[in-house]
């Protein structure tokens, strides 16, 4: 099971972090990406990271923007957002590959996704 958490309203050039744990096992040998969904449209791949966290994987709207990152001793994977802008707004949802080799830019290799936390960026 995965919950987010960390979403809210900030203002345009503003920060936040999300958080995502998982519980009722273990996290640590699966990649875990970040997607973003608006209203009337389909899930947008946002940020992935490996198992270790060594590699990572951006959208191109948010790269240099957003970092991935990865706790493994406690189950956690974050989404640091930096200079967000109205085009951020979207709900963000944490998901958990649990096949090793696909592609981590896609959101049908996901096996496992959380409840989404709600990012709103005033202009």
């Amino acid at each position: 099971q995965l919950q987010a958490s960390g979403g809210g309203l900030v203002q345009a050039g503003e920060s936040l972090r999300l958080s995502c744990v998982a519980s009722g096992g273990t996290s640590k040998t699966y990649a875990m990406g970040w997607f973003r969904q608006t209203p009337g449209k389909g899930r947008e791949f946002v940020a992935a990271a490996s198992w270790s966290g060594l590699t990572t994987y951006y959208a191109d709207s948010v790269k240099g923007r957003f970092t991935i990152s990865r706790d493994n001793d406690i189950n956690n994977v974050y989404l640091q957002l930096d200079s967000l802008t109205p085009e951020d707004t979207a709900v963000y949802y944490c998901a958990m590959v649990k096949i090793y080799g696909l592609d981590l830019t896609q959101e049908a290799s996901y096996t496992y996704w959380g409840q989404g936390t709600q990012v709103t960026v005033s202009s």
